[in-house]
């Protein structure tokens, strides 16, 4: 008797789960839900065909070098580098003596303890140190940027999809929503302190826009800096901190593919001289 009552118990739960399986189903088929503001307007970053690009890219240490100078001018205010130390540039290009010069002049140094009186104190950066913070902690750093904490640059390009593009097209992506936004979505609105950007998951983002205008970085080498220009730049420089040794590894990607092709053709030849005496 137990058993059956089990049984209809059972089966009357399973018939339950149906129903409201089933209802749920025909209502999202029926009528499914409107998608947001972030799925309609949400922009995904067109290719800027940076030389490092591809199966076969390689770096411009140029390029690398206008942008590491926009990162220094502009982007180091609030974001860290901490993966990359100063001696890292002599890969892009920089003698050691630029080097040096370039992380005694930084702006932050390197804090540290005086072991005499062992107090807490700053000394100048050297080639190798990494690049420091430009704040003492977290706290700091969200009290500077009204409470959103600014991300370190230096895996940037890998951590976002499309990562150099994405970089590119979200610092030069500013812009005031679209009048059709505000026609089908007119409870969407940008908070204060923050700016809308088409190219941010959604669509309000709490860093305000970097480059404001033509030439606000003048290029040691004579590149005319457009908003577009920077922005190229810097997304080159955070493609090769985020990955130095792209070169070596498409170096020895290309070097596996021609070993493949040549061992293949050695095994295709091996077995046709092994099986040529074999009658079909």
């Amino acid at each position: 008797m137990v058993r059956i009552i089990s049984s209809l118990v059972g089966a009357a739960f399973v018939f339950v789960l149906a129903i409201a399986l089933f209802g749920t189903v025909k209502t999202a088929i029926t009528e499914p839900a409107k998608e947001g503001p972030e799925k309609v307007f949400h922009l995904h970053p067109e290719d800027i065909h940076l030389s490092s690009a591809g199966w076969f890219g390689k770096f411009d240490n140029r390029q690398i070098q206008r942008g590491f100078q926009v990162y220094k001018e502009v982007c180091s205010a609030c974001h860290s580098l901490k993966y990359v130390a100063f001696r890292d540039l002599t890969k892009i290009g920089y003698s050691e003596a630029e080097v040096k010069a370039i992380a005694n002049q930084w702006v932050i140094e390197q804090p540290t303890v005086n072991p005499e009186t062992g107090e807490a104190s700053t000394r100048k950066n050297v080639p190798s140190d990494h690049f420091p913070s430009p704040f003492a902690n977290e706290v700091a750093a969200r009290a500077a940027n009204n409470n959103a904490l600014p991300p370190d640059l230096s895996l940037m390009t890998k951590a976002r999809e499309d990562g150099p593009n994405y970089v590119h097209a979200l610092i030069t992506g500013y812009r005031n929503p679209p009048a059709e936004m505000k026609r089908e979505f007119p409870d969407f609105t940008t908070p204060k302190g923050l700016h809308y950007n088409p190219y941010f998951a959604n669509l309000n983002i709490a860093m305000p826009p970097p480059l404001t205008q033509d030439g606000q970085v003048t290029y040691t080498d004579g590149t005319k800096a457009t908003r577009d220009q920077m922005a190229r730049d810097v997304a080159a420089f955070l493609t090769w901190t985020a990955e130095p040794n792209l070169e070596a590894r498409h170096g020895a990607g290309l070097a596996a593919v021609i070993f493949l092709a040549i061992f293949i053709f050695l095994a295709w030849g091996a077995y046709q001289n092994v099986w040529r005496d074999v009658k079909h």
